[in-house]
Order: C-alpha cells, then structure tokens, then sequence
C-alpha cells in the first residue's frame, strides 16, 4: 500500500469509484481469467488488451465462454451476470466482441450494485 509523507495510506478523493470497480483492475482480474482458460491451449502468453476479441484474437469457442461465465460469478459473485449481457447481444455482436466491452460490463455491474 502507497502511504503520503505523513505515513498514512491516502483518502481517496470524494466521487472517485472504489479499486474494485477500477477498470485497470477488472482488466487485470479478466486477462487472469482469459490466461487460465488459454493455458489449456497453449497460448497463456496471448497479448490481451481492450481492443482483444474473443473470437479472432483468441479464438475462444462458445463452451470457452461458458468457462469465462463461470470464472466471472466465481469472482464477482451475483453481481456480474454474463449470461445475461450476452444474451442482450446480437450474434455479429457476440463474434466481435471485446475484452474491454466486458471489462465495461463488469465495471458498470459492479458500480450499480454499490450504489444500489
């Protein structure tokens, strides 16, 4: 933890949202996710950004989506439901999809829950 001159952690400023719901954080928590389930293919060390596709860039098939579901609500509890963000989603959608339109999800999920 980062401490000011004082020695004390600092505040964080007033409207700021918590490092949970911090973008960095949940892209961080999400290439977690992806590199385990690219492990089983070999391809941990793939480049994964926001600009990332699931399907060109990392070639994840559909039950590799039902995984990353699975991670997701094994992470982020009831808070995050992936299922039903896909399924919002037309099927050009879904095969352009990006990593960071996830970490968007997330971050917009998290955010209202801590609110509400």
């Amino acid at each position: 933890m980062t401490t000011d001159a004082t020695g004390f952690a600092p505040v964080q400023p007033v409207g700021q949202a918590p490092s949970g719901t911090d973008e960095g954080a949940v892209l961080a928590d999400i290439s977690g996710m992806l590199r385990a389930l690219l492990e089983d293919y070999g391809l941990d060390e793939a480049e994964i950004g926001r600009e990332t596709t699931f399907h060109d860039d990392l070639e994840l098939e559909s039950i590799d989506l039902v995984a990353l579901s699975g991670s997701l609500r094994e992470h982020y509890g009831d808070r995050v439901n992936f299922a039903e963000f896909v399924a919002e989603l037309e099927l050009d959608e879904i095969i352009a999809l990006t990593v960071g339109q996830l970490v968007d999800h997330v971050v917009e999920s998290l955010r209202a829950t801590e609110a509400g």
